[in-house]
């Protein structure tokens, strides 16, 4: 069986996230039905990530293993882009060594959320417009405390996959105003589910005054209704890049161009 490398992008607006979906449309319908039309007996496509409904991906990267493409004359990028629809799209489809496998050997996924501190007209789909004023510095001070070794529990929703372990190294989160934007990116080995989301809400109610930024370990115990109750919506955040062996990623924090 071949092994195929496939990168891509997709507003996830339509969808309910990357799962293939029985009763709705996950993005992964989308990509599982162009990869039947241009490989040959395909067993497996898997993400490195799964998204939630209407959360975003600047960069996810899928494996595919199948008996080859069907026609080897052709381009499988143009082939692929062809058979998707309009809001995904592959950025590039690589021969991938037999043991690639897009989950397990991702070392580090990097989440955005764009918060918009004003109203625009372009932005419904892309960002959540937050009406009140936040203090950027004391949602900073509340990032630097939630970095490092923790149990998550309490910043997650609970998972009906129910993952074993909730302890996880919080790599960095940062934050920086961009015009009418301010963008929260948040980078680690693996996320819990609406982990990203949850963040985002308890560093926006820090910096709306509601929560003070001093975070002990003890309180990482305390219930998720009580810690973090409020969810960023989804329309902000984006998958916006996926790390394997050997990658480097330094880009400047940046928003789309709204």
């Amino acid at each position: 069986m071949d092994n195929h490398r496939l990168d891509l992008e997709y507003l996830g607006t339509a969808y309910r996230g990357w799962q293939t979906q029985k009763n709705a449309v996950g993005v992964a319908n989308a990509v599982e039905g162009a990869c039947k039309a241009v490989f040959k007996d395909v067993r497996q496509v898997v993400a490195a990530g799964r998204t939630d409904a209407g959360v975003h991906a600047l960069h996810q990267v899928v494996h595919v293993r199948s008996a080859g493409p069907k026609q080897s004359s052709k381009n499988p990028l143009m082939s692929l882009n062809d058979a998707l629809p309009a809001d995904v799209a592959v950025t590039r489809v690589a021969k991938a060594p037999e043991a690639f496998d897009a989950r397990r050997d991702a070392i580090e996924r990097v989440y955005l959320y764009q918060i918009l501190r004003r109203r625009s007209a372009f932005s419904t789909a892309t960002a959540w417009w937050v009406k009140d004023r936040l203090d950027a510095t004391a949602m900073g001070q509340a990032a630097a405390l939630l970095t490092g070794r923790h149990d998550f529990a309490a910043f997650s929703d609970k998972d009906p996959e129910k993952p074993k372990e909730t302890t996880l190294d919080l790599s960095s989160i940062e934050i920086a105003a961009q015009g009418s934007m301010l963008l929260l990116r948040f980078r680690s080995r693996f996320f819990l589910w609406k982990m990203a989301r949850r963040l985002t809400g308890y560093l926006v109610e820090v910096g709306r005054g509601r929560y003070k930024p001093g975070l002990t370990s003890a309180m990482f115990q305390q219930d998720r209704a009580v810690l973090a109750p409020y969810t960023a919506p989804p329309q902000g955040l984006f998958l916006e890049k996926v790390l394997y062996a050997g990658d480097s990623f330094n880009a400047p924090l940046k928003g789309l161009n709204l």
